[in-house]
């Protein structure tokens, strides 16, 4: 890009941009939050987690002295939660290695754990107004149509390729200001459908000059979606309290809770083989009271129907892997998307 467009990207930038809360208060630790939870997540779903966040852990040693169920619990809904382990984990290092304060060198901050050469560039051009280069997938989209790359997205030499474009023409005066732009551009105008009326460097385009900019990017290599399909046991015993589980460390939802379920291949499973498998694998001797709505999720890369169904039980048995639990209790636990919804739906019932 040249000086011109550059200047056409910045007065658009600070005539349009959004009003949000991390651009308010734009400090180096709400940058670092901002930026790990606006990863896979929409910016409106993003606004109300980030404002109870930082009321709830104001500073990085208030994250780094909480107890992990704390923060997971604030996290509860946003799903990925290896973010919010990487960020507890992350914030203890800060404490132990910086002092609590985020370090301003790209080498020290690619040393916290789950910090990326996005969320690296991020912090040093948002929150410590360096030169660096921030390519997310709204800039590689703005760069491959701005410039015509047809080069496929899904190998790590092209976004390279970005990567040193953009670093080679940010401008000396302000880049962080140009860079912040380019983010917004993507995410508000240079969309999957582009709004190219809307674009303040368009004439210098050469996906719009060329009349085809929905074509690119190239991209490969789709993940391929895996349905799984689990027949979840809503167990509540005489003194009405419910069986869940924290799920176990090394899985995809460690640390977070969960009603038992069974894996099957079907859409449904007979009520007599759904007996055996909670006699089986719980220890169980129960009653069937009814079946509840199906709830559909997903995950990473897995599409989930969940058949729940209550149960009755005459007896809590201990059973070192769950716990028997009373609805204010469950309250305070973090649950799986999936199960939290489940679990809505039983108060309300």
């Amino acid at each position: 890009m040249q000086n011109n467009e550059l200047a056409q990207l910045r007065i658009w930038f600070n005539a349009q941009k959004r009003d949000l809360p991390w651009r308010q208060q734009a400090s180096p630790y709400a940058v670092w939050i901002s930026e790990i939870m606006l990863q896979q997540t929409q910016v409106a779903v993003v606004i109300p987690y980030f404002e109870r966040w930082m009321r709830l852990f104001p500073t990085i040693e208030a994250l780094a002295v909480a107890p992990i169920e704390a923060a997971i619990k604030a996290w509860e809904g946003l799903g990925y939660y290896s973010r919010v382990r990487n960020l507890h984990e992350g914030a203890r290092y800060i404490l132990k290695e910086h002092g609590g304060l985020l370090p301003i060198e790209a080498e020290a901050l690619a040393k916290i754990k789950g910090i990326g050469p996005y969320t690296v560039g991020a912090i040093r051009s948002f929150a410590f107004n360096q030169k660096a280069a921030a390519v997310d997938g709204n800039v590689m989209r703005v760069m491959t149509r701005y410039f015509y790359m047809e080069d496929d997205l899904s190998l790590p030499r092209t976004v390279g390729k970005i990567r040193s474009l953009v670093e080679k023409f940010l401008p000396e005066e302000e880049p962080w200001t140009v860079m912040e732009a380019l983010i917004e551009l993507g995410a508000t105008v240079c969309t999957k459908k582009p709004k190219c009326n809307l674009c303040p460097v368009k004439r210098k385009c050469q996906a719009y000059v060329q009349g085809d900019p929905e074509r690119l990017p190239v991209k490969s290599g789709k993940v391929k979606i895996e349905k799984l399909y689990r027949i979840v046991a809503v167990v509540i015993s005489d003194e009405g309290r419910y069986l869940v589980k924290k799920v176990e460390k090394g899985k995809v939802m460690s640390d977070l809770y969960e009603f038992p379920y069974f894996e099957t291949s079907e859409t449904s499973m007979k009520l007599e083989d759904i007996l055996v498998n909670i006699k089986n694998e719980l220890n169980l001797s129960v009653s069937y009271k009814r079946h509840l709505p199906v709830i559909k999720h997903g995950f990473t890369k897995y599409s989930v129907t969940l058949i729940p169904a209550q149960f009755e039980c005459a007896q809590a048995k201990c059973n070192l892997n769950y716990l028997w639990l009373l609805p204010e209790e469950l309250k305070q636990l973090a649950f799986s998307s999936g199960h939290r919804r489940l679990y809505s739906m039983l108060i309300e019932l």
